[in-house]
């Protein structure tokens, strides 16, 4: 449990900037060189290169270097830790509301 847990922190971390979320966009279209994706954003290579770093460091891409360019592929699986989360959160909070549906319309019932 404390592995997933922190393995789903890192992905939110990585997922916290925009700049971070803005690549996995991309990359949600298919694999682009660093240098594609580095062209849409106001920085220099080196800084860019950080956020690469983070993503991939966390899983949410891999990189292929073949001669001078570095490719970025998306791993669409580990954005199934996210789901697997979001989807959890939404059964609590499907159930918290059920319960005070129930609760309202009993005591509804019981008024005079």
């Amino acid at each position: 449990m404390a592995q997933y847990a922190a393995q789903l922190d890192g992905v939110f971390v990585a997922l916290a900037d925009q700049t971070r979320r803005a690549v996995i966009h991309r990359l949600g279209r298919g694999p682009a060189s660093v240098g594609d994706l580095a062209r849409d954003f106001p920085m220099a290579l080196p800084s860019f290169m950080k956020h690469v770093r983070t993503l991939e460091g966390n899983g949410l891409i891999h990189t292929v270097k073949s001669g001078r360019v570095r490719t970025c592929v998306l791993n669409r699986e580990r954005l199934a830790l996210v789901d697997g989360w979001l989807a959890e959160q939404r059964r609590v909070w499907e159930d918290r509301t059920d319960r005070l549906e129930s609760f309202v319309t009993a005591t509804e019932e019981n008024r005079p």
